[in-house]
């Protein structure tokens, strides 16, 4: 039995006991083959006798097919994995080695020796082996409280020095006065954020060096200031800009010339950081030269050589190194130690060699002097076209509003007092004419800005970085990505509607409701094609541009039919997939070899697996026939119901916003510029509990409960109506204790010294959290799966002192030990128990069957 997070360690049980026939309790170590000797038969007959009693069944075949003949599947086949490791008389069995020997016979073999020779386990750096580090409470809260007080004096200066910049561009005479009054506050503005997370952090660090640090003492609050304040430059906005490798390397980061970097994941310990020449780094690449490791956070060096390509959604861990010429293929990573020889391909998760992959895009003429100017003509338009419309054009604004008019006192009508009617209904009639003005004329823009820039990019054609044609692409692709419209839109019919108008190939659609999330990306929505009968979950990239040091090119990435794309996928162009395909949760999409078509793919590097069995197959009907325009309708309406809620959610919201910001207008002198101040704060601890109230009065205040069922029932329509909700706003509590008290507040079940540097729980009241557990950015626990027309959720565990690596994903009805780590970009399958003190990694995640002592220098 599984128990939930308990409140302290003595509460909580570190093993799983299974009181099941043909089960015994002698080893849960999780330290892989257990050294046992035996004849083939007899390691048969115990394979049987527990496949038998996770069945339910008196006896089973021997050579009966799992999935096809025996009606077992992933979640059933992953509780027969976690009984026969804590048998002493058996070897350790992956859910990867199940799916490639589908039969009793077959497993042993394979296991046992007989068969061919398992995979060795990718060389994965040095393993910790020592003991997480506990601290106190009174320790944790000391540091929130320390990082409360620095937020709030730094927000408190910001909020003083824009009232007082504001009222000075508001004492300009004429809209020549007030532009150029705007040119100089907001362009002293502007570098004054730009250059003080550089002087914070050599002032506050000097340089990163190897080593690490306990969470929550005196080095982790300067970590988190750097941390926050690099993370928070305007620098960000400039990813992809030579820009933004110049404010890296004044971060202390050794990058040679030639290097485009694409990722906004920004690294912190950037004096640990080294990229040669000519190197490309794509989007959702991770290389942030720290993590959080049991308690600890360790930093440590990631190199890139030169001419380097790295593919999306790829994860470093420290002490990696990529030789020079070589490339990593999407949806992998390298784990602590690896080294990718200079020349060579390697893919998965951890990476291992491999024959082909991404396919390089010619060079162009792409010099030092068009770098230079782009970057110069960048910085010139920010400057002098979009601060000054930020600052005085807000100004503008507000002077010629006649409600706001009134508040400011710019008119000779009276100033209504922040008690009269006249107030609130200014507020009112503002933010209804903001916020559904962005709405209607958003979409509008969406839908018709970004096909006119699209003529200046053919697909198929190579195309110089940092020109006209580079301009056109990133616009399309930032444009055309904003989240609000996707989560409006999204998990109902109407999305289909929404991708078509912004470019997708879509046609002919046939409508389940469910086509496409709340999350889809793409580089270009003019060159993403989807066949007839797919569905697709959150988190699908759609990778339909390449790019070199010099060059990029767009090309159509096309989905086959009746595919089903699950979730957190990177889909590239030349993917070689075609219909009737299921891609699992990160599985790699691959890039050589046969097209596979009827066939289930899961992960990275990717094998294949049925494409359905009969549990996933149950609610099919409702997709068919004449049941499917019933069911239909009924859930447009619900979606329907739910696009109103979430669009009067937002409106609320603005309006209170509004109405702090008119009654903050109001104020006079001192206390005006104090007001501005305080709003500001007020603004961040307001919208934080406002998220939280809408999430518990849409589930009623009362926790989701497992479900089987089919996508028309109204209880997958309530987790999707609870999706919508914006709770990443709540990363801006990366790192500190307003995290877990967050997460607590939502409805999710989480213990004390929590350490979350940016992890994400889809389903909140289905997630337990034990004490000390670390939880390192992007990290995902999701309590739930679709696959086709079915919905299944349950309750995820991580027990007392988990610890899970960057991007690792957990799925539903997971049991983790404690003190366990899941390695960082590991994707732990449904269903599966993680013994206490073991080390997972990979994709699908597996035991690690070795582990050497490393001593880490402190620092």
């Amino acid at each position: 039995m599984v128990r939930p997070a308990g409140i302290s360690a003595s509460e909580t049980d570190t093993s799983e006991t299974d009181t099941s026939p043909g089960t015994s309790e002698t080893d849960t170590s999780g330290n892989g083959n257990h050294g046992y000797v035996d004849s083939p038969a007899a390691l048969q007959s115990r394979f049987a006798d527990v496949l038998a009693g996770v069945l339910q069944r008196d006896q089973v075949s021997l050579d009966g097919h799992f999935f096809e003949e025996l009606g077992a599947n992933s979640l059933v086949m992953a509780q027969f994995c976690a009984r026969v490791r804590k048998r002493a008389d058996l070897p350790s069995v992956s859910i990867k080695d199940i799916y490639q020997h589908p039969t009793i016979r077959s497993l042993a073999a394979a296991v046992g020796g007989d068969g061919e020779e398992p995979a060795p386990e990718p060389e994965s750096g040095p393993v910790q082996a020592e003991a997480p580090v506990r601290v106190s409470t009174r320790r944790y809260m000391l540091c929130g409280a320390v990082q409360m007080l620095l937020f709030v004096g730094y927000v408190f200066v910001v909020g003083l020095v824009a009232a007082r910049g504001y009222h000075w561009v508001a004492a300009g005479e004429g809209v020549l006065h007030i532009y150029l009054r705007s040119v100089v506050f907001g362009g002293a503005g502007f570098v004054a954020l730009c250059v003080f997370p550089i002087a914070a952090k050599w002032i506050l660090v000097g340089r990163w060096k190897a080593g690490e640090f306990p969470l929550w003492g005196l080095a982790y609050v300067r970590f988190w200031i750097v941390r926050v304040l690099v993370r928070a430059n305007p620098m960000f906005f400039f990813v992809g800009n030579p820009l933004y490798v110049l404010y890296l390397r004044l971060l202390g980061a050794r990058i040679g010339s030639g290097v485009t970097i694409l990722s906004r994941r920004i690294p912190v310990c950037t004096d640990l950081l080294t990229i040669g020449d000519d190197t490309v780094l794509r989007k959702e690449s991770f290389f942030l030269c720290y993590r959080a490791q049991g308690g600890r956070i360790q930093t440590g060096p990631v190199t890139f050589g030169s001419n380097v390509v790295i593919g999306e959604k790829t994860v470093f861990d420290i002490d990696t190194f990529v030789g020079d010429g070589a490339r990593l293929g999407h949806a992998s990573s390298l784990h602590r130690g690896q080294r990718i020889p200079g020349g060579e391909y390697w893919h998965g998760s951890p990476a291992q060699p491999a024959r082909t992959g991404m396919t390089p895009v010619p060079p162009a003429r792409c010099g030092t002097a068009r770098r230079t100017a782009y970057a110069a003509m960048t910085l010139a338009q920010v400057l002098f076209v979009v601060v000054p419309l930020a600052v005085g054009g807000s100004y503008m604004l507000l002077a010629t509003s006649p409600a706001i008019a009134r508040t400011v006192g710019t008119t000779a009508t009276d100033t209504p007092g922040i008690t009269t009617a006249g107030f609130y209904t200014d507020a009112l009639r503002v933010s209804a004419l903001v916020f559904f003005g962005f709405v209607v004329l958003g979409t509008t823009a969406l839908c018709t800005v970004p096909r006119l820039l699209n003529r200046l990019v053919k697909p198929d054609t190579v195309y110089p970085l940092y020109g006209m044609h580079y301009s056109a692409h990133r616009t399309i692709a930032r444009t055309t990505n904003v989240k609000f419209f996707k989560r409006l839109f999204g998990d109902s019919s109407y999305i289909v509607h929404y991708l078509k108008g912004l470019g997708y190939k879509l046609t002919p659609v046939q409508q389940t409701g469910s086509n496409f999330g709340t999350e889809v990306e793409h580089e270009s929505p003019f060159h993403s094609a989807v066949g007839t009968g797919t569905m697709v979950a959150d988190g699908l990239s759609v990778v339909n541009a390449d790019f070199s040091s010099t060059s990029f090119r767009v090309g159509e990435a096309r989905i086959g039919r009746d595919n089903f794309i699950g979730n957190n996928i990177a889909f590239p162009v030349g993917a070689r997939t075609g219909d009737n395909c299921l891609l699992a949760t990160k599985v790699m999409v691959p890039l050589d070899g046969p097209v596979h078509e009827g066939v289930g793919l899961l992960g990275s590097p990717p094998f294949e697996i049925p494409r359905s069995v009969e549990r996933d197959s149950r609610f099919d009907h409702f997709l068919a026939g004449d049941e499917l325009p019933r069911h239909l309708a009924v859930k447009n309406r619900y979606n329907l119901a739910t696009m109103g809620l979430f669009l009067g959610a937002g409106w609320v919201y603005f309006f209170a916003i509004t109405l702090l910001g008119m009654a903050t207008l109001a104020a006079r002198g001192a206390a005006g510029s104090v007001m501005v101040a305080v709003s500001t704060a007020l603004t961040v601890v307001f919208t934080a509990f406002y998220l939280i109230l809408v999430e518990r009065l849409v589930g009623r205040f009362r926790p989701l409960r497992p479900q089987l069922c089919s996508i028309y029932h109204r209880d997958f329509w309530l987790h999707e109506r609870l999706w919508k909700l914006p709770v990443e706003y709540f990363h801006i509590f990366n790192g500190t204790p307003f995290k877990p008290l967050a997460w607590r507040l939502m409805g999710a079940r989480v213990g004390r010294r929590v350490f979350d540097d940016g992890c994400y729980l889809t389903d909140r009241t289905l997630a337990a959290i034990g004490d000390d557990c670390t939880l390192n950015l992007a990290s995902r626990i999701q309590c739930h799966s679709q696959e086709d027309g079915t919905f299944k959720s349950d309750h995820s565990t991580l027990h007392c002192g988990v610890t899970l690596g960057v991007a690792a994903h957990v799925h539903y009805g997971v049991s983790v030990g404690a003190d366990a780590t899941l390695a960082p970009d590991s994707f732990l399958m449904k269903g599966e128990e993680v013994p206490a003190g073991a080390r997972w990694y990979g994709n699908p995640a597996t035991e690690t069957r070795t582990e050497r002592p490393c001593r880490v220098p402190a620092s």
